[in-house]
Formats: structure tokens, sequence, C-alpha cells
């Protein structure tokens, strides 16, 4: 898993992301898309409040797919974004698959009726940080512990309850601090396999041919809908979705 990206459109973001504060009163009740959890409570510097409904996960980077050895895991980076996701959503819908979305929490907290749409037609819900900075692990462990704690209250609240049920660090800056802390919330760390390269608009043509080419080395494929014209990542999803089906691929979700 090689990063990629940098702070770029989120940057105007940072400033404003660091000062969010999202108070919450007493223990929340939240219902997971996998159903009703366990219990725990997390040990963070962050602002999250306990709650008594959150079973942690492994602390490890789940590439895996649930679909089996043929499975597939489509992963949408850095949304919800009001022109690019409705599009990625009517693909997904075409193609009946199934896709995780790592949201920023800015932009979850800004549309919260593209939350509400993606857990609605059966996707999952990824918290990607409030203001995806890639350069988080080098960073304090309560700037992390805010990042992902203040996403993940975000995202939740703008799904109307939905919890994320995976974190992937910004261009993949990880920490052991970072994984543990998101596990204990009942995150799975979550990684990938293949980088589409759609971020930089390489053209459709490259995006289809990188996945084709990199497909083997594991079920995770990364994209984006938004961060800028994801116009190519339209077209190339309209490709490769039924591709991958003609090759015998089915599409699952990240293994918790």
């Amino acid at each position: 898993m090689a990063r990629h990206g940098g702070r770029g459109w989120y940057g105007k973001l940072v400033g404003a992301a660091l000062g969010v504060t999202i108070l919450a009163t007493g223990a929340s009740v939240w219902t997971a898309q996998a159903g009703t959890a366990g219990h725990a409570s997390p040990r963070a510097n962050g602002s999250a409040t306990p709650d008594m409904d959150v079973k942690p996960v492994a602390d490890t980077i789940t590439h895996a797919s649930d679909a089996g050895t043929h499975g597939v895991n489509i992963t949408i980076d850095d949304g919800p974004d009001p022109v690019w996701t409705p599009q990625v959503l009517d693909l997904l819908r075409e193609f009946g698959v199934k896709a995780t979305f790592c949201m920023v929490g800015t932009q979850a907290q800004a549309h919260p009726d593209l939350v509400k749409k993606v857990v609605a037609a059966g996707h999952r819900l990824c918290d990607h940080s409030v203001s995806h900075n890639t350069s988080m692990d080098k960073a304090s462990q309560a700037y992390q512990s805010q990042q992902i704690l203040d996403a993940e209250r975000m995202i939740t609240q703008a799904s109307g309850g939905v919890r994320p049920m995976y974190y992937r660090a910004p261009g993949g800056a990880f920490t052991p601090y970072s994984r543990q802390l998101a596990a204990s919330r009942g995150m799975r760390p979550l990684g990938w396999n293949v980088d589409s390269k759609d971020f930089e608009r390489p053209g459709t043509n490259v995006i289809v041919a990188t996945v084709e080419r990199e497909l083997p080395s594991g079920p995770t494929i990364l994209f984006h809908d938004a961060g800028g014209n994801r116009s190519q990542t339209i077209e190339a999803l309209r490709r490769l979705l039924p591709e991958l089906k003609a090759q015998g691929h089915t599409f699952g979700f990240p293994v918790r």
C-alpha cells in the first residue's frame, strides 16, 4: 500500500477543521451497519465520549474481501461531493455493486443528505479523518485522536446514526496509535492493494489499465469521488464494473 496524494484541495480545510469541537452529552447509543455491537470504551486523548455499543476490532490493516478468493472491494475516498458522489451511486446501483465510502468529516458534515443516500443504498462508511492531512502520522497523538474521533462523530451524525465501520488514514499515514484508537472504536484500519491513480486524472484509459494490471496484487481498489473533476473516475468505473463481473469477480466489503 503506497502513500499517495497530499493535502491538495483539503489544505484550506485544515485550519477550520482544527477548531472543530463536537460536544456529546452523556453516552450515545448508535446503530452500526452490521447490527448491534458489544461493549468497549476508547482509550484516547481525543474528544469522543465512550459508547456502550462499540465492539473493538483488530488493529491490523485489512485488505481482504469478504466475497472470497475472487472478491473485489470497491472503495471510494474523499467525499461526499454533490457533483460526483450521486454519479458514483448511480453506477453502483446500475451494476448491482456495493462499495465502501471513505468520507472526510467536513465533507460529510456539509452534505448529510449524500451520506444518508450512501447508507440507504447499502454501502458502508469509513472514517477518512477530519481534514485529510497526509502528514498526520508525524503529528501528536492528540492531533491524531482529534482527526479520527471528530470525523467519526461528524460522519455518524450526518448519516443519522450509522457509524463508520473502517478507518483509512489519509495517504496511508497510519501509526500504531491511530490504528489502535480506530480499532477501539470498532473501525477496522483499511488499506488498499490497487491505487487506480484516478486522483491524478491521467485519463480514463490509464485508470482502467492501472486497475487491470494491479488487481492481482489484491482485492481492494482505491477510487475518489471528490477533490476535483472526477469524470475520468466515472467513466473508468463504467467500464471496469461490468468487465470485472464478466471476469468472474464478485463485489464485497473489506474483511472486518
